[in-house]
């Protein structure tokens, strides 16, 4: 799945043109690495979000086309 429709349907972004922006301003990082919008994500994958001052570090644990609101927590781990 790309990174840009994950951070979307996991709703740690909440629209997928801002993820597409973050990813475009390098301030997402896959595995260590910086990460453009149409990266594959993975199972397992360690995913770092910069907002501003803080970083959201998470673990990628499931991949889905589409989910609930509720169910969307799933999908990710906090580090």
């Amino acid at each position: 799945m790309r990174l840009d429709k994950f951070l979307k349907v996991s709703r740690l972004i909440k629209r997928r043109t801002v993820a597409n922006e973050a990813c475009d301003a390098g301030r997402v990082l896959i595995n260590g690495k910086t990460a453009k919008a149409s990266a594959t994500v993975k199972v397992n994958d360690i995913i770092e979000i910069g907002f501003g001052t803080k970083a959201v570090k998470v673990q990628v644990l499931d991949v889905q086309e589409t989910t609930r609101k509720d169910d969307a927590k799933e999908l990710y781990k906090y580090l």
